[in-house]
């Protein structure tokens, strides 16, 4: 009978090692040679884990350095990564079997009336156990137990990936908030120097007004200016203030006595690769966590397609026992080993309808692969369209917010010499402004689009011969 039990446990094992998972291949998705709006010459680059030093602004990057060190947000998301990653190798701990030792102590009373007792039988006695036990350990013959680690992986790597998509993020949102910053900063400082001319023009229409060589709505017209003009002023300062408060947040900082000096300093425009390949985007976080999905879906075809078959697993219960303490008699051990064997019969539909769902779980999970994929693409090519025309409007505006300076130079000097009205100076004065001003903005959304277009290219890029398409 023994010999009998080992055979049929020898005979599990040989058949053992199916897997009943579909062969996985990740989904198939058309990628784009190269991107519009983005000139042919040069190869793309993988994600640079610290992208924001392209921008070569030195407050810039001690600010992202603090991110990484001190933003509450991303620790959370790196803990729950840790924790998947522990899932995922308490999962893998299944494929072996588990070894526990026990031991046990107990002094016994029978009952005199107890059913069934013999009149030899004591009435105390010690029942003193030692024993190693090897639970029911699961013979994996149809991958069932593979599936599952190979699920739990690929839900680990989510979560990292997870994890590097809120790190993006996060510093994104940090480089767009100090970009805010610095050109909200540009606009103070311009309408500090636009402001003391209006209060040179209001000076001088004052002594004009005062010796009737104009009329007083000169003078309205000049004090409206300038109170516009510092009106103006504390909306920007205002504005900064907001920016400052999230910069110290993201930072992990609080609020309140957190702050950074204003600054003229202008952010540098990052290294352009000139021609950005489609495949680039198969490393950004959520494309690659939506892969990593499919991966897991397919496994749990795997198990619910196990759930079909009969499941054999193997014990053993191992040790000494004695109603004294001589437990170390090799007279006084005891054993029990065997494996068994447990099938499905009948489930009323229930094993079909688990399969059904993996199976639908793994073509949405496909399906959302694509998706993500296609707003990939469409994120790097709205971020390179915009490079290209925000480029392009920036030099039309600079030409002529040149040419509302001299106007508006040229109309004070009219008006002074008494060859023009205030009007004149009124108006070109404010075209002046808003030209000058727009093309502050411009550079500010040249420099966001910078940061989306190293978001959606999932962490910027650094050069690398062996991407080139």
């Amino acid at each position: 009978m023994r010999f009998r039990c080992w055979g049929v446990l020898a005979a599990v094992i040989v058949v053992g090692g199916c897997d009943l998972d579909p062969e996985y291949q990740p989904p198939k998705v058309t990628l784009p040679a190269h991107f519009d709006d983005a000139s042919a010459g040069r190869q793309s680059a993988p994600p640079d884990a610290e992208w924001w030093r392209a921008f070569r602004d030195a407050q810039l990057i001690a600010l992202e350095d603090r991110v990484d060190e001190a933003n509450p947000d991303l620790a959370a998301a790196l803990a729950h990564a840790q924790a998947a990653a522990a899932r995922a190798d308490a999962a893998a701990s299944t494929q072996y079997p588990e070894l526990d030792a026990g031991g046990q102590v107990t002094a016994n009373k029978q009952s005199d009336d107890r059913p069934l007792r013999s009149a030899d039988q004591p009435t105390y006695f010690g029942d003193n156990r030692l024993s190693a036990i090897v639970p029911a350990y699961e013979i994996d013959i149809w991958g069932r137990v593979a599936d599952i680690v190979k699920a739990a992986r690929a839900e680990a790597d989510i979560s990292a990936d997870a994890y590097s998509e809120a790190r993006i993020e996060l510093h994104a949102e940090l480089a767009r908030d100090f970009v805010n910053l610095r050109g909200l900063d540009a606009e103070s400082d311009l309408l500090k120097r636009t402001i003391d001319i209006y209060r040179s023009a209001l000076e001088l229409t004052h002594s004009r007004v005062t010796a009737n060589i104009s009329p007083p709505m000169d003078e309205e017209r000049a004090k409206n200016q300038l109170a516009t003009a510092e009106a103006s002023a504390s909306d920007l300062a205002l504005r900064r203030a907001a920016f400052v408060t999230a910069i110290a947040t993201l930072t992990g900082a609080a609020a309140p006595g957190f702050h950074i000096a204003p600054s003229m300093s202008r952010i540098a425009f990052p290294a352009m690769p000139r021609t950005t390949p489609g495949s680039v985007l198969l490393r950004r976080p959520d494309v690659a966590a939506a892969e990593r999905d499919v991966a897991a879906s397919s496994a749990r075809i795997g198990v619910a397609r196990a759930a079909f078959y009969p499941k054999f697993t193997i014990g053993l219960l191992g040790g000494t026992q004695d109603t004294g303490f001589n437990l170390l008699s090799l007279t006084n051990s005891t054993y029990s080993l065997g494996p068994a064997v447990s099938m499905p019969i009948f489930d009323f539909g229930l094993r079909e309808s688990e399969l059904k769902e993996a199976q639908d779980r793994f073509k949405a999970a496909a399906e959302n692969y694509r998706s993500t994929v296609l707003r990939s693409l469409q994120d790097v090519q709205n971020s390179l369209s915009a490079l290209r025309w925000l480029a392009d409007e920036a030099r039309h505006t600079q030409v002529a917010a040149e040419a509302a300076r001299k106007t508006a130079d040229m109309s004070m000097a009219l008006y002074k010499d008494g060859a023009s009205s205030y009007l004149d100076v009124f108006t070109a004065q404010n075209e002046a402004l808003v030209a000058e001003r727009a093309t502050i903005v411009l550079r500010t959304l040249q420099l966001k689009a910078n940061v989306s277009l190293m978001l959606a290219l999932g962490g910027g890029w650094t050069r690398d011969a062996s991407l080139e398409p």
